[in-house]
């Protein structure tokens, strides 16, 4: 049988070259264009590289570090956000980044792969931790913000104190989520027919690729971030809908064509791992490390929500998991999931910022 390959998206690398003209030239509106474009392809070479390390430390070792550089972009880029005081727009890419997963990439794959195939399955055990471990996340997304809206007086430590305690408790969740489907029941969580993987990179070639495509990721977003206010102003764009929708898009794009490619062959369980994964990922291991980086970099960021991001996060992972219960889709599930976004999307590019 062929060996099939996943969608490139390389040829977008020419806008590497072209955000450096943009730079020197000063133009935000252009900056913010061209370097959200470069990030797309660049992201795409994290994983490709990542998942040639992986094929070759084995699979233990392969899904730690997939596990760890899987969100590497949105990290890097939350991160920038951080330190420029942009804790708004990071709070709403992180909930972006969630929903874009679950409903948008999801609701794709399944309306393309259902139009393909009458009905696809997949397991429901996978989806079922992962299910749990998002609806432990938003409990722990709403607890903080509980607090601050019955107790209106609460202090600046006491935030700080109790975002901490939650982001290590989904830390140490997230963890031992991993240690159980990897380790002491990777046997339930098997593909029923597993794919021979093997290494078409060397090590060396993987490991340049990777920290040159993480080099190249942080200096485009960089002048993505430097170029955020003025962009935004020029183009008269609400910045939660840059956080909730713009930024997610650019960071993920590549990681969607993927799993839109593997549920046209049908290969469900590929697809539910990459984007629901991506979601727990994002859920209890970026955005709660980033409360830690915030103090490190001396720039303090809580764990306090907005009422909306809440409920939104809420929904999107509700619908996935009554979803995840049956193990099965169709094209209707996708259609489904797609409009839930939509109406997200549109009510999130009428919503002000308050900080």
């Amino acid at each position: 049988m062929a060996r099939l390959s996943k969608p490139s998206m390389d040829w977008v690398l020419v806008f590497v070259p072209v955000s450096i003209v943009a730079e020197l030239l000063g133009h935000p509106v252009f900056v913010f264009i061209t370097a959200g474009l470069a990030i797309v392809p660049l992201a795409g070479l994290i994983g490709r590289s990542t998942e040639q390390i992986a094929n070759r430390v084995g699979p233990r070792l392969g899904g730690l570090l997939n596990a760890t550089f899987g969100n590497i972009t949105e990290l890097i880029v939350s991160v920038l956000l951080i330190n420029a005081n942009n804790f708004f727009i990071v709070k709403a890419s992180l909930i972006g980044s969630i929903l874009g997963n679950l409903l948008l990439v999801l609701g794709i794959s399944f309306i393309v792969g259902g139009f393909r195939h009458k009905e696809q399955r997949f397991n429901p055990r996978a989806a079922g931790v992962h299910s749990a471990s998002l609806l432990l996340a938003v409990a722990g997304l709403l607890m903080p913000a509980l607090l601050v809206l019955t107790t209106p007086d609460v202090g600046f430590v006491q935030r700080e104190v109790v975002s901490g305690i939650v982001a290590i408790v989904l830390i140490v969740l997230y963890v031992a989520a991993l240690v159980f489907t990897e380790i002491t029941h990777a046997h339930l969580f098997a593909s029923a027919n597993p794919e021979e993987r093997t290494a078409s990179w060397s090590m060396r070639t993987s490991v340049i690729v990777l920290v040159v495509s993480a080099l190249l990721v942080g200096l485009e977003s960089d002048w993505l971030v430097g170029s955020l206010t003025p962009a935004i102003q020029a183009l008269s764009l609400p910045p939660i809908f840059v956080g909730l929708i713009v930024i997610p898009i650019i960071g993920n794009a590549a990681e969607h064509s993927s799993a839109v490619f593997f549920a046209i062959k049908n290969r469900l369980d590929v697809t539910l791992e990459i984007a629901v994964g991506s979601s727990t990922q994002v859920a209890m291991f970026v955005a709660p490390i980033l409360v830690f980086i915030s103090l490190a970099l001396g720039h303090p960021m809580d764990f306090v929500f907005t009422a909306f991001e809440i409920a939104v996060v809420s929904v999107g992972t509700l619908i996935v998991a009554l979803i995840a219960l049956e193990g099965r889709s169709n094209w209707l599930s996708g259609m489904q999931l797609v409009g839930a976004y939509i109406v997200i999307a549109a009510a999130g590019f009428f919503i002000k910022s308050t900080t």
